[in-house]
């Protein structure tokens, strides 16, 4: 007997049946022939293709270990129709059938093709859909926080929409960025929504940036959305800073003058504003006086910094600055009573000079020169500063003042009525020395022979504080008396000055 059975006549349709089967990746020309290693080689090339693409990834097969399996295929083909061009088939008997069946099957690598691609996208879509969900959620936790330290959650999650409408414009998820704007936009303007409109000023400006970000097409009607809530925002927090007494109302003020300066919220700019200094001008008749006058100065102040685009507005603002300037001025008075009240007799001779000297025809003009000087003098004896001064003048005691000094002096006296006047020096007088001040019969002003500078006023009768000060004031100090006037007396006031030198 043979050790194997004859060839088979050479049969072309069955080399290519053979061929065609094992095209399918699944070795059946090999099965039909009986050559169970080789189909079994094609199983295990099929399997580890099986193992590396699946479950698919948006990724896929690498270039290279498919190119590797299409040539393995491609030679199993070849191989297969060699050996099955003199091999008989085990099934089917007919060549044709074994043709057939290959062609039908070839429907396998193409549908697996098929499906895999459908499975690769899929996993793309889940992919994007996921990267979109990080970016939702960088919103709902960045909206727990302040909008200082939230922005850069905003910026990356603003990045992925971007970058999913640009990069991925068929997606699902590209589909679904519109109606994530929205909540973004929600998200970043939170505050506003909380009514906490100085914090919303910064989040409503950053989402005017957005359109440059994303393009305008991008978020369509979405770009005017910030605009009314940022200026509502802008007035609301500087009216309230305004009240409030805080500075940065003119920089909310302002820019909502420069960005919107038609609308609705910048025309209550001017009242809001008259509003406040209608406030201080009353409270200048209060309890603090120079703290409304100080206040009034400051409006005056920021009023004037505040400029925008509309002429109306800007015209309003300016009469309230310049109210508030004629009302400071003018309310200093009160403010210089105030002080004298209180005891602050320093800042009390402060405020009434310049108040005397800012409004010369005011009517307290004349009041304020006389709390001036009494408050000066009450500096020196505090008694004096008992009660406010009148602008009564004149009297029927005689009082005589002489200069027994080298230096001019300027003699301040309060008490019914308040004054002062000015001396000149004595050319021929000199210091004293201040034993000579406490020897017995010590009498100033009584050399006969020198002709002091002197000045007779007349007072009524009470008491009268008087201060003595040197016009050049350098290191020396004022002298005081205290004189009680009765009429029928005729009162005699000495200045002179005193030194350490012996």
């Amino acid at each position: 007997m043979p050790t194997a059975p004859p060839p088979a006549p050479a049969d072309g349709l069955r080399a290519a049946a053979v061929g065609l089967l094992n095209l399918s990746g699944l070795g059946l020309g090999y099965v039909l022939l009986r050559r169970w290693w080789w189909a079994a080689a094609c199983w295990a090339a099929t399997a580890v293709l099986l193992l590396v693409a699946l479950p698919a990834d948006p990724d896929g097969v690498s270039t290279g270990f498919l190119a590797a399996y299409l040539v393995l295929l491609a030679l199993a083909a070849v191989h297969g129709a060699v050996v099955g061009l003199r091999t008989r088939l085990g099934w089917p008997p007919a060549a044709w059938t074994a043709a057939v069946l290959g062609v039908v099957l070839l429907a396998v690598p193409a549908g697996g093709a098929v499906l895999y691609d459908d499975a690769r996208d899929e996993a793309t879509e889940q992919m994007l859909l996921d990267r979109l969900e990080r970016a939702d959620e960088l919103v709902r936790e960045a909206e727990k926080r302040p909008f200082s330290t939230a922005e850069p959650d905003y910026r990356q999650a603003l990045s992925a929409y971007r970058d999913l409408r640009g990069a991925h414009p068929g997606s699902r998820a590209a589909d679904r960025v519109p109606g994530r704007l929205k909540s973004f936009y929600t998200s970043v303007a939170s505050a506003y929504d909380e009514r906490n409109f100085c914090e919303a000023v910064a989040p409503l400006k950053y989402l005017r940036t957005v359109p440059r970000t994303m393009g305008e097409d991008e978020v369509g009607d979405l770009r005017r959305w910030p605009d009314d809530r940022l200026a509502t925002s802008l007035y609301e927090c500087g009216a309230q800073s305004l009240s409030g007494g805080v500075a940065d109302w003119t920089t909310h003020f302002g820019e909502l003058l420069s960005t919107f300066p038609r609308s609705e919220q910048a025309t209550k700019v001017a009242s809001s504003v008259g509003t406040a200094v209608d406030k201080a001008v009353k409270d200048v008749g209060g309890d603090d006086p120079c703290k409304a006058v100080e206040r009034l100065g400051t409006l005056n102040t920021q009023v004037s910094s505040v400029r925008g685009d509309n002429a109306e507005v800007t015209e309003a603002l300016d009469e309230d600055a310049a109210r508030a300037r004629k009302n400071a001025d003018s309310g200093a008075y009160a403010c210089g009573v105030d002080q004298y009240k209180e005891k602050s007799f320093a800042e009390a001779v402060t405020t009434m000079n310049d108040f005397a000297k800012s409004n010369p025809h005011h009517k307290n003009r004349a009041r304020a020169k006389k709390i001036a000087i009494a408050a000066e003098v009450a500096q020196t004896v505090p008694a004096a500063g008992r009660r406010l001064p009148t602008t009564a003048s004149g009297g029927g005691i005689s009082v005589t003042v002489k200069n027994d000094s080298p230096d001019d002096i300027t003699v301040l006296y309060t008490g019914p009525v308040t004054g002062s006047f000015t001396l000149k020096a004595c050319g021929s007088c000199t210091s004293y020395s201040l034993a000579s001040t406490v020897t017995r019969g010590f009498e100033p002003c009584s050399d006969s022979g020198k002709n002091y500078p002197q000045r007779t006023i007349s007072l009524p009768s009470g008491t009268t504080y008087f201060v003595h000060k040197s016009k050049d004031g350098i290191g020396k100090s004022p002298a005081s008396d205290t004189a009680k006037l009765s009429s029928g007396y005729i009162y005699t006031e000495c200045a002179y000055t005193t030194s350490f030198g012996y």
